[in-house]
């Protein structure tokens, strides 16, 4: 028998292990969707872990078959359409910033997959280890909208062509494409194993040498961040709430395709 997760039960655990923060998503009945919930367990976590001097740096990694789904539509759909699109862009420009700003290398551990504002939290991610289960895919054109922030992220760790081929069409790719265009770090036959060999290796780096690293490398990717997250927060919101992305949500909660693409 199954037993149903009780209401109390979080959606984020944190635990230390192996001078690493472990922080897992795990709120699989909705695929670990960006939820009001998760959100803000997921920065309290991210807050815990900076602050934590038992924590050299932090594993985000996922509990179910998917590691983030991307916002909660549900939640979307329920809510006013523009209320609800300015939160969640903000909540999700904090998330991703959070992780940037983190003075501890993030490290992403996926075996499953990962879909629209989930493949922006793993690319905000130091480091992403994916396993042969994963799948990825930018799914937001096929209801409608585009994947707005984050391509804060996105854009300056992929190639621009795969930018512009999976933008649009929503294609689903495995972990080696993940890997070849720059989305994540490694495509491992076991994502666990590689991510214990790397936490290895960090463990070797002083706390400052680790924390000055990334500075240095998330610098460019910081500064273009803060110059365009208002102008695309405001484009984001701006599409919820429309004929093309209602009829989009809907016609995924009714499983059939949008009259679009009929």
């Amino acid at each position: 028998m199954t037993e149903t997760p009780s209401a109390d039960a979080p959606f984020v655990h944190y635990e230390v292990s192996d001078g690493f923060a472990v922080l897992t998503l795990d709120s699989p009945r909705n695929r670990n969707a960006l939820s009001a919930r998760l959100v803000q367990e997921l920065l309290a976590g991210l807050e815990r872990a900076a602050a934590d001097d038992s924590a050299r740096g932090v594993v985000l990694t996922h509990t179910g078959n998917t590691f983030c789904a991307g916002a909660d539509l549900k939640e979307a759909l329920d809510a006013d359409p523009a209320a609800a699109a300015d939160i969640r862009t903000r909540w999700m420009i904090r998330v991703l910033r959070d992780i940037l700003v983190l003075p501890k290398p993030v490290v992403a551990q996926v075996n499953g997959n990962v879909r629209a504002g989930g493949m922006g939290i793993l690319a905000a991610c130091d480091i992403a280890v994916a396993g042969p289960s994963s799948t990825f895919a930018l799914t937001e054109a096929r209801i409608g909208l585009a994947p707005f922030m984050i391509s804060l992220t996105l854009l300056p760790r992929t190639t621009s062509r795969s930018a512009a081929r999976y933008y649009q069409t929503g294609e689903t790719f495995d972990a080696a494409e993940a890997e070849r265009i720059g989305l994540i770090t490694v495509a491992a036959e076991d994502a666990a194993t590689e991510v214990n060999r790397l936490r290895a290796e960090l463990r070797k780096s002083s706390p400052q040498g680790l924390a000055e690293g990334k500075r240095l490398v998330n610098a460019a990717l910081l500064a273009e961040f803060d110059r365009s997250a208002e102008e695309l927060a405001k484009r984001s919101a701006s599409y919820f709430g429309t004929p093309e992305v209602i009829e989009g949500m809907t016609a995924f909660f009714e499983r059939r395709p949008p009259n679009w693409a009929e």
